[in-house]
């Protein structure tokens, strides 16, 4: 069972999440991601996952290198701290780049959604700094909320079988926490209330 919960743990590692939210929106719901058309939609995916999981990692394994952190599950609340606020930083420096760079503009659905990922780091990071969170939680239950919202607004139902497949599989993310003893029950769901309140209240406030 733990090598199964591993094995979940990392396809499912909070740094995919973006990624994987991107890829189901131009299969499920291309218009989610506009003003980008369908044909460039991959190349912004590649783009999504190079700065938000490709960065990020490089990043915890110079952390790793030099002694920052003692692994890479970080075990420790206080090792979290400064690979996070990194991430954190990486994150909302992406998202300015699409902004200045790209043309994207805060009433676009792409940089919308790539704000409340930003939000939904952020938040982590600073729960971080007083207790210990599930970021894999925070993670996989700010995509159901996202989805979510988007399932309710949207004019077609394409979403609706994925989200409650998101759900289902928030459940067993979150079990293979537990079952790695990577966190305790309170720890996994706080990070779950943290990480759906979030997605929720970002995209009420920017949708």
């Amino acid at each position: 069972m733990n090598a199964l919960a591993r094995i979940i743990s990392v396809i499912f590692h909070p740094l995919l999440m973006a990624t994987y939210l991107f890829s189901l929106l131009a299969w499920a719901l291309p218009s989610a991601l506009a003003p980008l058309q369908p044909g460039s939609q991959p190349a912004y995916i590649v783009l999504v996952f190079i700065v938000t999981f490709l960065l990020p990692l490089s990043n915890i394994v110079i952390f790793r290198i030099f002694g920052t952190i003692r692994s890479f599950a970080m075990v420790e609340r206080k090792e979290r701290l400064i690979p996070f606020v990194f991430i954190s930083a990486i994150y909302v420096a992406v998202t300015y780049l699409l902004y200045v760079k790209t043309g994207l503009g805060p009433d676009h659905n792409f940089l919308k959604l790539m704000i409340i990922i930003d939000l939904l780091v952020v938040v982590s990071t600073i729960a971080t700094f007083f207790f210990k969170v599930s970021v894999h939680s925070v993670a996989i239950w700010g995509f159901v909320g996202i989805t979510l919202l988007l399932t309710k607004i949207a004019e077609v139902n394409t979403l609706f079988y994925a989200t409650i497949g998101l759900i289902l599989l928030a459940g067993v993310v979150m079990s293979s926490r537990l079952q790695l003893a990577a966190h305790s029950s309170h720890e996994v769901m706080l990070g779950g209330v943290l990480g759906l309140a979030t997605s929720i209240a970002g995209m009420l406030i920017l949708f």
